[in-house]
């Protein structure tokens, strides 16, 4: 029998937990999570699954971290699995389970380590990211690979979309490692460090639709920043306001028209001049105040 930890605190979180709970052979120990988050938009509380399933659970405390440590030192684990975590753990942590810490990561590393990697993708307008499970150590996402698969993205999926096949994804992945581990089987391939790249933690300008920006651009933060995420904004009178759909007018706008001024209005959905002669309808909007002619 395998016994495993669990550290995580989001949607993905809850996922793989459900799932490793599931494998023959793997017993879910213990479990570290939060009760709340301010940083994660995706937060999951997993006290249910824990209780429901008799797993120990402990609320980390982020000004006291090392109390994560000591409660799991208690359960002589031979794994730690992490997934849906915002800290990088401490070296006491990652030495504590006897084959390590399998962390998890959406995209192709070594490219792309770092923060906010569903995000990058969509509003970078990647046609394919990955599915990446790894032994983590003292840096970022820099570990050896457990487990990759490619995710093909489609010009129409959001992040609704790629967070939802991230998931399917991630769940065939974790039962396939959680056997491997049972049978004595599981192995792992070092990064090339020579080819790694880091996406940056992204700020709420990041955001901001400027509209000076072209239709597509602007459409890719959008579906970039969808639920689970809080949503692209724009601003008009000082006020922000959220946008968590849009589509790119087919029709074409002449180059004397300024970007950010609003073409047209139709109940909830505004179509707004972008850069060239490229138009946008930023759709289900709060737009009572807004009127035609207005610039954005």
């Amino acid at each position: 029998m395998i016994k495993a930890g669990f550290i995580g605190c989001v949607e993905s979180s809850r996922a793989a937990l459900q799932t490793l709970l599931e494998v023959d052979g793997l017993k879910i120990a213990a479990v570290v999570t939060r009760n709340g988050s301010a940083v994660n938009a995706d937060f999951c509380n997993l006290t249910d699954l824990c209780q429901e399933n008799g797993v120990p659970f402990t609320y980390e405390d982020p000004g006291a971290r090392e109390n994560s440590v000591c409660f799991f030192e208690s359960f002589d684990l031979d794994i730690i699995f992490c997934v849906g975590w915002s800290y990088i753990l401490s070296e006491r942590m990652l030495a504590l389970p006897r084959q390590g810490v399998i962390g998890y990561h959406p995209a192709s590393l070594p490219s792309n380590r770092g923060r906010h990697p569903i995000i990058w993708a969509l509003t970078l307008g990647l046609e394919e990211t990955a599915s990446t499970l790894f032994f983590m150590d003292h840096g970022a996402d820099s570990g050896p690979i457990v487990s990759q698969v490619p995710v093909s993205i489609e010009s129409s999926d959001n992040a609704t979309d790629l967070y939802k096949k991230m998931i399917d994804v991630l769940k065939i992945q974790l039962i396939e490692i959680g056997s491997e581990l049972v049978a004595g089987t599981l192995t792992s391939k070092k990064q090339d460090h020579s080819r790694a790249s880091y996406w940056r933690k992204r700020s709420r300008k990041d955001g901001t639709i400027d509209f000076r920006m072209n239709a597509a651009t602007i459409h890719n933060l959008v579906r970039a920043l969808a639920p689970p995420y809080p949503g692209a904004e724009f601003i008009f009178q000082e006020r922000y306001i959220s946008v968590n759909r849009s589509l790119i007018s087919k029709d074409f706008y002449r180059n004397n028209i300024e970007p950010g001024k609003v073409l047209s209005k139709t109940g909830c959905d505004l179509l707004v001049k972008a850069a060239g002669n490229q138009a946008i309808w930023l759709l289900d909007v709060d737009c009572s105040q807004i009127n035609v002619g207005d610039y954005l």
